[in-house]
């Protein structure tokens, strides 16, 4: 399985790539049916305790901080449940100024206001707090370990290997829709290492997986890195594919921001679900994990996607039909 994979990682535009794109994408149809699923993010908070080599709001970065107050973010939440998007995702750096509590009443607040399942993607808290926080509404829990090579971790993210892949397994234990996935393209990694990702996942229960390409971003160690494959990306969205049918896949933002057509390419690599941004204005140009962030609008990616012929979910459509009627 393995030696397979890394095959069709380095496969470049050829009748084989071409092959695997389109069993993926069976794969997908099979499994998960047409429709593209739209989740609506919000970027709450760009401080972060952790000092990741390669993100923009690491630590020791000197940016300008912003948190969102919680009447802020459950206002935005249910504003973007007013697009009909499919998910909720609440997103922020590693912040201990969101106590559990905080959490838990924005979670319920927002599963009131919003009638929408609940995404998280705000990094590590203990099994205990994701055990509340599960128990208050969220049902869904991204926490990519980026690379399951402890060597390569520990050089970008730290010291906390075994404690993010226990997480993991602890998410998916306690009955969260679980989200792993990794960057491609960070130092010293080889397709081998990308393998044995997809493997993890597989093996491990996990239902969404997020995968892009190292985005060099300046002020940090890895300013000078060069940008991850997009190739070897989306044969990786299409390994996936094939390796967790059932998978919840983004074809996301960052290989957007290497070239705004990667992104929609990602569909015909087995991806089925893209993120929107419903971060305020005020707020969205300072949330900057990586450079020239792409910014990803709802109307112009629903336009776009219906363009392409793409089925969407009943409510965008439904909300887009009673905005066009206003």
């Amino acid at each position: 399985m393995r030696e397979e994979i890394i095959y069709l990682l380095k496969l470049k535009d050829s009748p084989d790539r071409k092959a695997l794109f389109d069993l993926a994408n069976a794969v997908r149809r099979d499994n998960m049916g047409e429709t593209i699923f739209i989740k609506g993010i919000i970027e709450f908070s760009n401080y972060c305790k952790r000092d990741c080599t390669y993100c923009g709001i690491r630590a020791s970065c000197k940016v300008k901080r912003y948190r969102m107050e919680p009447d802020e973010i459950v206002e935005a939440a249910i504003d973007a449940a007013k697009h009909g998007i499919d998910t909720v995702i609440l997103q922020s750096g590693e912040d201990p100024f969101y106590t559990t509590d905080i959490m838990i009443d924005i979670i319920k607040r927002i599963k009131i206001g919003a009638k929408k399942p609940i995404s998280l993607s705000i990094g590590e808290r203990t099994p205990e707090e994701f055990k509340l926080f599960k128990e208050a509404g969220a049902s869904k829990c991204l926490l990519k370990q980026e690379t399951v090579n402890p060597r390569i971790f520990k050089a970008v993210h730290g010291s906390d290997y075994e404690i993010r892949i226990s997480l993991l397994k602890t998410l998916v234990s306690l009955g969260y829709i679980a989200g792993g996935g990794d960057i491609i393209g960070l130092p010293d990694q080889t397709p081998g290492d990308i393998a044995d990702d997809i493997i993890f996942m597989r093996d491990n229960g996990i239902k969404m997986v997020g995968i892009g390409p190292f985005i060099p971003t300046k002020n940090t160690p890895l300013e000078n890195h060069p940008v991850g494959s997009a190739d070897m990306t989306l044969n990786a969205y299409a390994c996936t594919r094939l390796a967790i049918p059932n998978v919840l896949m983004p074809t996301t933002t960052a290989l957007g921001t290497i070239d705004e057509g990667l992104q929609y390419k990602g569909f015909e690599a087995g991806c089925n679900v893209i993120m929107v941004n419903f971060t305020p204005d005020k707020y969205r140009q300072v949330y900057r994990i990586y450079d020239n962030k792409r910014k990803v609008e709802f109307y112009e990616t629903v336009h776009e996607l219906l363009k392409r012929g793409k089925k969407l979910s009943f409510s965008v459509m439904k909300a887009l039909k009673e905005e066009e009627m206003v």
